[in-house]
């Protein structure tokens, strides 16, 4: 599986974003997505996680109520649109994929599949 985020940019705060990542192959539906992010100088940390028939969504306290994760595996896509955007949201935004829930959610390592990441600026 191959994967590519986009949609990143530059927004103020309080803005809104959706970023999207693309999957080749015809097993995008055998995977659990995520969404990671990396802010400079700090360890890449968990986002959110959609399960394979999107009947779990999980995310990370920072986000929750103003992040959605969603996907279509009929386009091979999971999107994440993010509303109420802050500063501390400014990070390289990566999506992922793996076969394991636990793996994705914990973020211990071991992950199959990283795209590239796209950049996120959140202006104060």
């Amino acid at each position: 599986v191959q994967l590519q985020a986009f949609g990143g940019g530059l927004v103020q705060a309080g803005g809104s974003l959706r970023l999207s990542c693309a999957a080749s192959g015809r097993t995008f539906g055998y995977y659990v997505m995520g969404w990671f992010r990396q802010a400079p100088g700090k360890e890449r940390e968990f986002v959110a996680a959609i399960s394979q028939g999107s009947s779990s969504m999980y995310y990370a306290d920072s986000v929750k109520g103003r992040f959605t994760i969603s996907r279509d595996n009929a386009k091979n896509t999971v999107y994440l649109q993010m509303n109420s955007l802050k500063p501390e949201d400014t990070a390289v935004y990566y999506c992922a994929a793996d076969q394991s829930w636990g793996t994705v959610i914990t973020n211990t390592g071991g992950i199959d599949y990283w795209g590239k990441g796209t950049q996120v600026t959140v202006s104060s």
